[in-house]
């Protein structure tokens, strides 16, 4: 029996699924799969972020950010530099702190 999943895994997922006396049939994307399959796997991750609840959020917002760690990677830069331009941000623009929802702006009369 064959299960298909066609995504990108973990690096330790196929030594797991070799422990589990099962056989991983596996290959290395080029830069541009690669590239595609993260921004895959980001969309992955935000739906079971949505989905999940408590402890499990946690666990997938985690996902979430190796996703964007591995991305940011591919734009020569690293976590900790998207969380400084984050932090950059929220000073300048605010964060999402006082659950503000715009519902509409009124254009002054010219």
């Amino acid at each position: 029996m064959e299960r298909v999943y066609n995504k990108l895994v973990r690096d330790n997922i196929p030594n797991i699924i070799e422990s589990k006396g099962e056989t991983p049939v596996t290959r290395i994307l080029d830069d541009m799969e690669y590239k595609n399959e993260l921004e895959k796997k980001l969309y992955e991750e935000y739906k079971e972020v949505i989905e999940a609840n408590g402890d499990d959020r946690v666990e997938e917002l985690a996902d979430m950010i190796e996703v964007i760690s591995a991305l940011a990677k591919l734009e020569n830069k690293d976590l900790s530099e998207v969380i400084s331009i984050s932090t950059k941000k929220s000073e300048k623009r605010g964060a999402f702190n006082d659950k503000i929802f715009l519902e509409k702006v009124i254009e002054k009369d010219k």
